[in-house]
C-alpha cells in the first residue's frame, strides 16, 4: 500500500509538472498561430523597422514601440539594479540582524503593491516634478524608467540578499585574516561569490520591466514615436497592446497578436543571454 501510495504521489506531481508546461505551450502556440500569419503577410520589414502605427490606414509599423520599450527597460535596470545590488549589500554585510529582520520583509511586502499604485504616484509625484524641472510633458520615457527602476527594486534586493547570505562564513573570515578590509573583502570575495545569484535577480527584474504594463501606461505618455531624449513620451509594446486589444478587428486585432509574438521572442533572447552568462560564471567558478 506505501508503494503504491508513492507512485501515485509521484504521477500527480508528474501530471501537475506536465500541465503547468502544457499551458505555457499552449499560450505559446496560440500567440504564435495568431501572430505569425500578419507578420509574414504584411512583411517582417514593413512590421519591425516601420515607425508608422495607423490601424485606420492598415499601417502596423512598431519599430518606435520597441526603441521606446528597449530604452524604458535599460533606464528601469539603470535606475534599479545599482540601487537593488547597494541595498542588497548593505542589508547583509552592513545592518545588524535587527534592522535585517525588519526591514527585508518590509521590502518584499512591495512587491505586493499593484502596479496601478506605482503609475498614480507617479503621475501625481514625480510627473509634475520632471515637467517643472526639467521641462517636456512629464509623462515621459524618464518617468516611466524611474517608476519600474522603483518596481524592480523589491526584486532585485531580495534575490541578492539571499545570495549573498548563502556565501559561507569561511569565505570572508579567510579574506579579513589575509588584512583585507572589510569592502575589499565584500568586493573582491563576497560579491564575486554570489554573482550568479545576483545576475539572476537583476535578469528577473529585467523580465518585469519589460512585461510591466499599467504602470507604463500611465506615465509615459502613450506617444507613438521613436524618442529624442529622455523627456519625450513614448509607447511600449505591452502598453500598445493593452490600449487597443479592446477594440481591434480584423488586421489590427491580428497585428497586436504580432506584437505579442514580437514581445514573447524578445524576452525568450533575453532569458537565454542571460541563462548562457549566468552558465559561464558558473564554469568559470
Amino acid at each position: 500500500m506505501k508503494l503504491i501510495g508513492e507512485k501515485g504521489v509521484q504521477r500527480i506531481l508528474l501530471g501537475t509538472a506536465f500541465s503547468a508546461i502544457s499551458a505555457l505551450l499552449l499560450i505559446a502556440l496560440f500567440i504564435l498561430s495568431e501572430g505569425l500569419p500578419f507578420i509574414f503577410k504584411y512583411g517582417i520589414n514593413d512590421f519591425l523597422f516601420s515607425s508608422e502605427w495607423q490601424p485606420q490606414a492598415n499601417k502596423f509599423g512598431i519599430f518606435a514601440m520597441i526603441t521606446a520599450s528597449i530604452w524604458v527597460t535599460l533606464g528601469a535596470m539603470l535606475v534599479g539594479a545599482p540601487l537593488g545590488v547597494a541595498g542588497a549589500l548593505f542589508l547583509s554585510e552592513y545592518a545588524n540582524k535587527t534592522v535585517m529582520k525588519i526591514i527585508k520583509p518590509t521590502i518584499e511586502l512591495l512587491a505586493a503593491i499593484p502596479s496601478v499604485v506605482y503609475g498614480f504616484i507617479g503621475v501625481i509625484v514625480l510627473a509634475p516634478l520632471i515637467r517643472e524641472y526639467l521641462g517636456g510633458p512629464g509623462l515621459s520615457l524618464l518617468a516611466g524608467s524611474i517608476v519600474l527602476g522603483i518596481m524592480i527594486l523589491p526584486t532585485v534586493i531580495s534575490i541578492s540578499i539571499d545570495s549573498i547570505m548563502a556565501v559561507p562564513n569561511s569565505y570572508r573570515e579567510g579574506s579579513l585574516a589575509l588584512g583585507a578590509t572589510t569592502w575589499q573583502t565584500i568586493h573582491m570575495v563576497t560579491i564575486k561569490a554570489a554573482k550568479s545569484g545576483i545576475i539572476a535577480s537583476i535578469i528577473l527584474g529585467l523580465g518585469r520591466a519589460i512585461g510591466e504594463t499599467m504602470a507604463v501606461i500611465m506615465v509615459a505618455g502613450n506617444s507613438v514615436n521613436i524618442p529624442g531624449s529622455a523627456l519625450d513620451s513614448v509607447r511600449t509594446l505591452t502598453a500598445n497592446i493593452a490600449l487597443e486589444m479592446s477594440y481591434a478587428t480584423g488586421l489590427h486585432r491580428q497585428a497586436l497578436f504580432a506584437t505579442g509574438v514580437i514581445l514573447f521572442i524578445i524576452i525568450i533572447i533575453l532569458n537565454s543571454i542571460a541563462s548562457v552568462a549566468i552558465r559561464k560564471r558558473a564554469v568559470k567558478k
